[in-house]
């Protein structure tokens, strides 16, 4: 695995994005959610090592130790970043997988209709309104509760943030501000962009954690019904972050996926 910088222009103004560059083959951008780059690294070497694919995992700024200009505030801001990303990389033929807020970008990204993009894959994404099945916020929840309603076990996967030397304290609270900044006003949440993902022309798949109580299950399968054409497959044994605590099941959804939407554009 090789650690970048690749800089690209936000809003007329040069962003260095931090990016892990791994593996050979089909390309994936991989995204993290609001605990961290560290939630998708293993789930990243597991793709590039056990399917001939070139995973790129970007660090959001303002997370991991990065620096994030006040200009980039809002998701959708984020996705043209990484539209941009993807231009300065010249990659093709991409599928996009995000999970969380991860998720919530990449849905932007599909929105961007950019060609360099063959597939979107949400898993347990947030960013959407849906009546009666709020986001969990976690701002309001400590990390034990946090970890309740994000894992299907979650004495095996939770983390104790006691244990954490100042450093990494210092990087988790950058983490919880950047994470809160970026997902805005409306905890979690764009009021907009279920409307908006009519507009999507990618193929999507939504792949979804059935323990999540962070975002659950109805909540998931109202995300694929608000996209044209998406597929909803839903995960046994596991809640918010399937890429933690099933990969290997994710994996073959991944990249099956990956590989069915690339053959449709072939034919098509």
């Amino acid at each position: 695995m090789t650690t970048i910088t690749v800089t690209v222009d936000s809003d007329g103004t040069d962003l260095d994005i931090t990016v892990d560059d791994q593996g050979e083959g089909r390309p994936f951008l991989v995204l993290h959610g609001g605990a961290g780059p560290q939630t998708v690294s293993d789930f990243a070497g597991l793709l590039a090592t056990h399917r001939p694919a070139r995973v790129i995992t970007p660090v959001h700024p303002g997370f991991g130790g990065t620096d994030r200009p006040d200009g980039l505030s809002d998701v959708p801001a984020l996705a043209k970043v990484y539209g941009q990303l993807l231009e300065e990389l010249d990659l093709t033929d991409v599928t996009v997988v995000g999970n969380s807020i991860g998720g919530w970008i990449a849905a932007e990204m599909a929105l961007l209709r950019s060609d360099r993009i063959s597939a979107v894959v949400l898993v347990n994404a947030v960013g959407i309104h849906v009546p009666a099945h709020p986001v969990a916020d976690p701002a309001t929840l400590t990390p034990a509760e946090l970890s309740a309603l994000a894992f299907h076990d979650p004495a095996k996967f939770a983390v104790d943030p006691s244990t954490f030397s100042e450093a990494q304290q210092a990087v988790a609270a950058a983490n919880r501000a950047a994470l809160q900044v970026y997902s805005g006003p409306h905890a979690m949440a764009d009021p907009t962009l279920g409307e908006r993902l009519a507009k999507v022309t990618h193929p999507v798949l939504v792949a979804w954690g059935e323990s999540d109580q962070v975002v659950d299950t109805a909540y998931g399968m109202a995300y694929a019904a608000a996209i044209p054409g998406a597929r909803f497959e839903l995960l046994r044994g596991t809640g918010h972050m399937p890429q933690i605590e099933n990969p290997q099941e994710l994996l073959p959804v991944v990249w099956g996926f990956a590989d069915s939407s690339i053959a449709e554009g072939v034919e098509g």
